[in-house]
């Protein structure tokens, strides 16, 4: 129903359209009718807690909530898919860049040193990278997702979860990428087992600081307010 710049014609032709068989349906003419009468008017339209359900007073079971909080916030992790390509070209470039700074190091005095600063670039990157990620998350949807939460819609935690799941892909694809290009470049101990062990701690470190993000963007009551926390 929102007008979108530049296609302000277009979007009004639609909005019409939906109004328009809006009124014709059943639903309207239930509604005008209760209306009319003023009959019934908080059994239909005010929301109530659905006996048998939740002896919490929430209108669905927790999965039930779960599942479409999942569902809900994983268009909105894909619905600008450049932005996503964006974040992985980025982690691969700054990925290139510490790799060629690092370049095949040796197992002497000067490479054990270049090595630890390069792992401190490792986790600097992952830690600021992710942060500012998630930032805004919470701080963008709060008004709505209160106006849910007096609605007796969503719980806390159920709201918190399927956020966070639904954005687990990308903040494990951004640690892979970056992990496996430096760790070859640098010449980090070679084995598929080390490897792995070192992706698992980057990944680990990736998401301590999503979530760090996230008790930032949680607390804070501005998006402005957030970024200078």
């Amino acid at each position: 129903l929102a007008i979108a710049p530049n296609k302000e014609t277009e979007c009004r032709d639609t909005i019409k359209k939906i109004c328009d068989s809006f009124a014709v349906s059943p639903i309207a003419r239930e509604v005008m009718e209760v209306a009319n009468t003023g009959k019934n008017v908080e059994e239909h339209y005010f929301l109530q807690p659905m006996e048998g359900v939740s002896r919490t007073g929430y209108r669905s079971r927790w999965w039930t909530q779960f599942y479409y909080v999942v569902w809900r916030s994983w268009p909105t992790v894909l619905k600008d898919p450049m932005l996503v390509k964006v974040r992985l070209l980025q982690t691969a470039m700054v990925a290139t860049l510490i790799g060629s700074i690092y370049f095949g190091q040796k197992l002497d005095q000067d490479g054990v040193m270049n090595i630890n600063g390069s792992l401190f670039l490792f986790l600097t990157n992952m830690t600021f990278q992710n942060v500012f990620a998630v930032i805004n998350v919470f701080s963008a949807e709060l008004p709505v997702f209160l106006r849910e939460k007096r609605s007796r819609l969503f719980r806390v935690d159920t709201y918190f979860l399927g956020k966070t799941i639904a954005e687990v892909p990308l903040f494990l694809a951004v640690p892979f990428v970056f992990t496996s290009i430096t760790y070859p470049m640098i010449g980090l101990k070679s084995g598929a087992v080390h490897y792995l062990t070192a992706l698992m701690i980057v990944v680990l470190v990736a998401n301590v600081a999503t979530s760090f993000g996230y008790l930032i963007s949680c607390a804070s009551s501005s998006i402005s307010m957030a970024l200078s926390v």
